[in-house]
């Protein structure tokens, strides 16, 4: 099984490819490419627009390649639903994977991410998903995606704080971290609201989320319903040098 992250930001470099074991009968190959053309990182609208077209291009690409499913390396979910258009195999969003296994898990979730300007697109995909009775409130740590690594002890200081105040004031029953540049920290989030009186709530580490699931829908070999994401019409796109695989009539 190959699945292929792609990442719609400028700033992360492909870190090459990984394989680990599922069971004794199969590995998965977990493969990271980056766009060429894009914002450094997303944390507005129009980051998410200007991420799309080469987002779009390395989907194509994926399936092209013989891969099996892509998940796309940003909790904005960007191009997710347009990649579902031009492919076949299954295209994951960590944003949409996160907050749908946290629905599962517990009554009402919180996502903590990194700024306040980023709670707006967050909330509305959240209604987009059908999970806005669920989301009990969206919190933030006030540092930049840029600066996410730059002292990490922060970071997961804010993360627990934050999650915290989601369990004791919005009533969460489960934690979403809101940034795949958080990847990593679920666990020790995890275990920082255990030492503060919270053990039993789950955080979601939207990443691992996406592609557990991509992994999950190749093995039951299902993707999405190409009545629900149709080839798009074929038609002149000035500008781009975008193929999809196919096209509607």
């Amino acid at each position: 099984m190959r699945i292929r992250i792609v990442s719609p930001v400028t700033m992360r470099r492909a870190p090459g490819v990984a394989t680990r074991s599922v069971d004794d009968r199969r590995q998965v190959t977990v493969e990271s490419v980056t766009v060429q053309a894009g914002p450094a990182t997303i944390e507005c609208e129009f980051d998410e627009v200007m991420a799309g077209p080469d987002t779009v291009a390395r989907i194509i690409e994926a399936e092209h390649d013989g891969c099996d499913a892509v998940v796309v390396n940003c909790f904005a979910d960007p191009a997710v639903k347009a990649g579902r258009e031009v492919v076949k195999i299954p295209v994951l969003g960590p944003g949409e994977s996160a907050m749908h296994v946290a629905a599962i898990l517990g009554q009402r979730f919180s996502v903590v991410t990194v700024l306040e300007s980023v709670a707006p697109i967050i909330e509305n995909h959240c209604r987009m998903y059908g999970l806005a009775e669920k989301l009990a409130s969206i919190r933030w740590v006030n540092i930049p995606v840029l600066e996410l690594h730059g002292d990490e002890t922060r970071l997961r200081v804010a993360l627990v704080e934050e999650a915290a105040k989601a369990i004791e004031m919005d009533g969460a029953h489960a934690i979403v971290l809101g940034c795949t540049g958080m990847t990593g920290l679920a666990v020790e989030v995890q275990e920082g609201l255990r030492q503060r009186g919270h053990a039993g709530i789950p955080v979601i580490d939207p990443l691992e989320a996406a592609l557990k699931l991509a992994e999950a829908l190749v093995s039951l070999h299902l993707s999405h319903s190409k009545r629900t994401y149709p080839y798009p019409p074929a038609k002149e796109i000035v500008g781009y040098n975008i193929r999809p695989a196919a096209v509607g009539p």
